[in-house]
């Protein structure tokens, strides 16, 4: 029991946060072309989108549709 290695906080902070990043940008792709192509087609993706409702530009309401969304994941 005393050779018992545990990881270090540092180490899962970095995994945690690059985790955190890889899923925030993936999902910023995806709800930034879906917002894109409703944009093109004349859809209202802000009422769609939670949290991109108030947004004045795309990529601003885009970004809080991915913090929104990511906050219910973590």
């Amino acid at each position: 029991m005393a050779n018992t290695h545990q990881p270090s906080n540092g180490l899962l902070k970095a995994d945690a946060s690059s985790a955190f990043w890889g899923m925030f940008s993936l999902a910023f792709v995806i709800l930034l072309v879906f917002a894109l192509a409703s944009s093109v087609l004349g859809v209202q993706w802000r009422s769609i989108l939670p949290g991109a409702e108030n947004a004045k530009g795309v990529v601003g309401g885009v970004k809080a549709a991915v913090y929104t969304f990511m906050s219910y994941i973590f």
